[in-house]
């Protein structure tokens, strides 16, 4: 079949009848447009078509070798349907999306852009070489997750413990660098990075095996390989983090370094645990390149980032960030040191892990099977004329105890704990055996934090919310239907989950005068926590709501992520 392409340069007079016909005939056998035929066949020149194109369609061209695409737009479009039309999204504007296509003839092919985007779309023409140059940049165009999985002949299998042998006896070390295999790994790693996961997890279960991402604090089902890949899958990640493949008794912990090119990297915290089944593989992503240090734009309201600022610049003294793991305390110190970092300043950090690597700044990896604790680290710190220093986290009172010395011999100490609210890190310390009036005198402020789900503002919504749901939030009953509520209804944009990023809610109380007398007198969590908000503290509810208000989250991760007043 003719394609309009061909036609128009038939009539044009640039190819024969004949020439056309033999491209038709190779299109025919090989596949493909006959355009692209009539370049493999050497009848046409690719930037001779790209011109003609442009002048008769009266279409711009664009080089995506000289561009920068935008990979947030490249996400909007699967990589099935970008390769099927050969077109790729490259940037966006005012809600129209700018699409490179090779036939931009294809009314269909733009049709179906337009619905799987639900934007306006406005074509450009480029090359087929460039094209497909730009999908295997941006996409995995060997094969898709299912194709994949396809090659692998799964049998019906019984039941496989963690002692088992692998795959079929044969050895670890080949199996895990099968091509399949490596092909397998470096698929969901690649997804991984795409999708802007924060973890992947490899699970192996008694009947199945399955690989998880966590996506903005929810995990989502990515595959389920074939049961017989738990072990050479397990392997290759093992070989790449430099562990020994051999050890599948006890827990290990590695490092995976990948280059993405135009000077990225991606790191990746690799922990094996032995389970019931088979090792267990959680690795968390650390891209530099995403790190928010700008406190700013964390998610502080104005008053609580002004007491924070306020803590964090005196010269000595103690501030502490609690939360769960996963709640974002490490961005936010790493947030305070990249602002107290400065030249004449000496700043040590005592991490485990090493997150990220911060210029200018001296960080030491915990090493506990050797001896090098966050109490022996903080007692070399203190020997290293440090002007600021920073504790992972505080765990007993060994590590506190130094902690406290510290910020009261002239130093800035900064860490972490593991409490609910900020009120309660008070009750922790003195539980651990460090002295009320050490305390006291000590914390300068104490920093609660949690984080949120954004609404995804491709597909943010305004809804009439319950007035039953907005009071047990806590919005007072003047309040209700004086601010709008949004929600995401799920679009191509956001995975259809409604949500894309996260955003932090804080609850800042600084030991004023007043919290100190009620330290000293012993008072409960529930009294400081009392006196706080009469000083003015937002609670992480409060921090939620006023986030609801702005239109940033929505009722349900309200309620999720914190608890009731």
């Amino acid at each position: 079949m003719k394609d309009r392409i061909g036609e128009m340069l038939l009539r044009a007079g640039i190819i024969d009848e004949d020439k056309l016909e033999k491209a038709v005939d190779y299109q025919r056998t090989q596949g493909g447009k006959v355009s692209s035929a009539l370049i493999k066949l050497d009848f046409l020149d690719e930037d001779d078509l790209l011109e003609f194109l442009s002048r008769h369609l009266g279409l711009p061209t664009v080089s995506l070798d000289e561009i920068d695409v935008d990979p947030d737009s490249v996400r909007l479009l699967q990589s099935s349907i970008a390769q099927k039309y050969m077109a790729i999204p490259y940037g966006q504007v005012n809600g129209t999306l700018h699409v490179a296509m090779a036939d931009p003839t294809d009314l269909n092919a733009i049709d179906d852009i337009k619905f799987v985007t639900d934007l306006a779309v406005e074509v450009s023409i480029a090359t087929e070489s460039q094209i497909r140059k730009a999908l295997d940049t941006f996409y995995d165009t060997g094969m898709d997750a299912q194709e994949m999985l396809d090659e692998f002949e799964d049998d019906d299998m019984e039941s496989i413990g963690a002692d088992d042998s692998d795959l079929d006896g044969e050895d670890p070390l080949k199996a895990a660098e099968d091509a399949p295999v490596v092909k397998l790994v470096n698929y969901f790693l690649r997804e991984a990075i795409q999708k802007k996961a924060s973890d992947i997890h490899v699970e192996p279960y008694e009947k199945i095996f399955r690989v998880r991402l966590r996506i903005d604090g929810a995990l989502f089902e990515l595959m389920k390989p074939p049961l017989k890949l738990k072990n050479p899958v397990v392997s290759r990640l093992k070989i790449m983090s430099r562990l020994d493949i051999a050890e599948r008794r006890l827990p290990q912990d590695g490092r995976i370094k990948l280059k993405l090119g135009k000077g990225r990297d991606m790191d990746f915290r690799v922990s094996v645990l032995p389970t019931l089944f088979g090792e267990k593989v959680v690795m968390r992503l650390l891209d530099k390149s995403n790190l928010q240090l700008d406190m700013t734009k964390l998610g502080f309201e104005e008053a609580p980032l002004k007491h924070f600022k306020e803590a964090i610049h005196k010269p000595f003294g103690m501030v502490l960030v609690t939360g769960p793991t996963g709640s974002g305390k490490t961005t936010t110190l790493y947030s305070a040191l990249s602002e107290l970092n400065a030249p004449d300043v000496n700043l040590s950090t005592a991490e485990d892990p090493v997150e990220f690597n911060l210029h200018g700044i001296n960080q030491v990896q915990m090493h506990e099977e050797i001896g090098l604790t966050f109490a022996s680290a903080l007692r070399s710190f203190l020997r290293q004329d440090p002007d600021i220093i920073m504790v992972g986290e505080i765990r007993d009172f060994e590590t506190a105890e130094i902690a406290v010395k510290a910020a009261l011999t002239g130093h800035m100490v900064l860490s972490t704990l593991h409490t609910n609210d900020a009120p309660q890190t008070i009750n922790r310390l003195l539980n651990m055996g460090v002295e009320p009036f050490l305390v006291a005198s000590s914390v300068n402020c104490i920093i609660a934090q949690r984080l949120a789900r954004r609404i995804c503002t491709s597909c943010k919504t305004e809804i009439e919310p319950p007035a039953e749901a907005l009071r047990e939030l806590g919005v007072k009953m003047e309040e209700i239907g004086t601010f709008p509520v949004y929600e995401g209804k799920g679009c191509t944009s956001c995975g259809n989950t409604g949500f894309k990023g996260r955003v932090a809610l804080y609850e800042v109380m600084p030991v004023t005068d007043e919290i100190k007398e009620l330290v000293l007198a012993g008072a409960s969590a529930m009294e400081l926590k009392r006196e706080a908000v009469r000083l003015g503290m937002d609670t992480l509810r409060m921090a939620g709501v006023n986030k609801l208000k702005e239109g940033i989250t929505t009722i349900p991760e309200v309620a999720r992520s914190t608890m009731a007043d």
